[in-house]
């Protein structure tokens, strides 16, 4: 049976100063999350105007998903929700029962494994169902692409831009750090045996082999929380303290982590970043995410297209990363992630 429609499922951000608050609320809700913690991260979105990139870049992507469909002459209308924001994903799915919709393929901006990156989209998913009733249309969640040769290609030839940015005097001997979101590590150790972690590593090293590089870093950044939970390391802050004190003259920061530029890349790395690297006398050059660049648009397509034909995902060196592999209704996951994909009290 063919998908007649695809959804592309996102984080959400807010479009305003006055809906940051009630957004933090949303992702953080059952979390016990001080309002101090809340005050200071919205003022990270307040010094962009209060809007998050990501809503402007997925309507952007879908308008590149169109414009592919039209390429290759097929007809599907891409519908757009989110977990944390509108366009909720609840309101969308009601809008394809309405529309008539009875099957979509459901791209998600996760290129990962984990709870984040897959296990809460399913529950995004089922709530949105749930929510909509006996008639809502099957939602098949497409799988993880952290090694989708397009998705490698997009941050190689990002990580060649950044270089090229860089004095040529500095190029040379520009370090190479890939960096990531972290989670705290309670988290990491629930899916498939640090199943995030592995396929972040697995991807910086692909994405580094085709760019060119023998000898990388790859660290973590964005935590939160109180300090005596142990996340993820190392920071990339302190990492780049490490190379400053070690004489690095120049960094090259690739977000292997995030497929588009949202707030923890433009602000925690254009702006936190930027700074220490200013002020410890290093060039910093960050190399660009996916965003809705063709290519990304083209990877999506691909993947609904590997459902309909059931031929073999196409992924960079033909392998898989140690811990994963069994699949949950189209999408590469653990059972211990996929947990019948139903909502529980935890939240990124």
């Amino acid at each position: 049976m063919d998908f007649d429609a695809l959804l592309l499922l996102s984080f959400g951000g807010p479009e305003g100063p006055e809906q940051v608050r009630p957004f933090l609320e949303n992702v953080t809700r059952g979390r016990n999350i001080p309002p101090a913690r809340l005050d200071a991260v919205a003022e990270h979105y307040l010094h962009f105007g209060g809007v998050s990139p990501i809503n402007g870049i997925n309507r952007a992507l879908i308008e590149q998903i169109e414009r592919e469909l039209a390429d290759r002459d097929q007809r599907m209308p891409v519908y757009f929700g989110n977990r944390n924001w509108n366009p909720f994903v609840e309101d969308t799915v009601a809008a394809m029962r309405d529309d008539g919709i009875r099957r979509a393929a459901v791209f998600t901006t996760s290129a990962w494994g984990g709870y984040s990156g897959c296990t809460q989209y399913q529950e995004d998913i089922y709530r949105a169902r749930a929510a909509v009733g006996s008639d809502a249309p099957e939602l098949v969640k497409l799988r993880q692409y952290f090694d989708h040769p397009l998705l490698i290609d997009m941050f190689s030839d990002g990580i060649a831009e950044a270089v090229a940015s860089l004095p040529e005097e500095l190029r040379a001997d520009a370090r190479l750090v890939f960096t990531a979101h972290s989670i705290p590590l309670r988290a990491a150790s629930r899916c498939g045996q640090d199943l995030y972690a592995r396929q972040v590593a697995h991807s910086a090293s692909l994405v580094a082999a085709a760019a060119g590089y023998a000898d990388y870093d790859q660290v973590w950044q964005s935590r939160s929380g109180p300090p005596q939970v142990p996340w993820l390391e190392p920071d990339i802050g302190d990492q780049l303290t490490a190379l400053a004190e070690a004489g690095t003259r120049a960094v090259v920061v690739c977000p292997i982590g995030f497929v588009a530029d949202h707030i923890e890349v433009v602000w925690d790395l254009d702006n936190e970043l930027r700074e220490q690297a200013e002020a410890a006398g290093i060039a910093l050059a960050r190399a660009t995410t996916p965003n809705a660049q063709p290519r990304y648009a083209r990877l999506a397509l691909d993947l609904v297209d590997e459902v309909l034909t059931g031929r073999e995902p196409a992924r960079v060196g033909g392998g898989s990363v140690p811990g994963y592999g069994a699949s949950v209704n189209g999408a590469l996951c653990t059972p211990a992630c996929s947990s019948d994909a139903r909502p529980t009290a935890e939240s990124r």
